[in-house]
């Protein structure tokens, strides 16, 4: 027999765990949804607004900043003003805006312009598309920071509409 201190000791058996790619699975699904999404998004402005050769890639540095301020306003939202699913940030912030955005073409572009015998060029658009897209993010966090900030309202304690005779309290 054991004594009773000894009997809360036992380790009891707790619920079974799904396996680790099981919880993940809805999660990878909505990255590769979103990323679809996403990435369609991109082509079709590129489709929609070519760059000539030699030119400036228009298109993939307003694809670059605008994906890049729209991840600051999501950002702020979903964590300081918005208690999102779980599965908002994966589908959205990582599958939709990491499809759209294409830092990936930023270096192809890199190469053509240089290949096309614009070095001037291809390190401003290095620079500046960088540049542009940290300014983005941080510029649209605090914006969006700015417009959620709380309104001051009545005074705690205060009725609204209401307000202190001479000799009396606030409630």
């Amino acid at each position: 027999m054991t004594a009773p201190e000894a009997e809360s000791l036992r380790v009891r058996p707790g619920p079974a765990r799904r396996p680790a790619w099981r919880a993940q699975a809805p999660v990878v699904a909505v990255v590769a949804l979103g990323g679809a999404l996403g990435a369609t998004a991109r082509y079709a402005l590129s489709l929609a607004w070519p760059t000539p050769p030699g030119g400036f890639p228009w298109a993939t540095f307003w694809t670059n900043v605008g994906g890049c301020a729209v991840i600051g306003v999501f950002m702020v939202v979903i964590t300081e003003a918005w208690a999102a699913h779980h599965l908002v940030r994966p589908f959205f912030g990582t599958g939709v805006l990491g499809g759209f955005t294409t830092f990936s073409t930023y270096a192809v572009d890199i190469q053509r312009l240089l290949d096309g015998g614009r070095p001037g060029t291809a390190l401003a658009y290095l620079a500046v598309t960088l540049l542009a897209a940290l300014a983005a993010v941080w510029a649209a966090a605090a914006a969006t920071r700015g417009v959620l900030k709380p309104r001051p309202g009545p005074t705690e304690g205060t009725i609204p509409g209401k307000t202190a005779g001479k000799g009396e309290k606030s409630l």
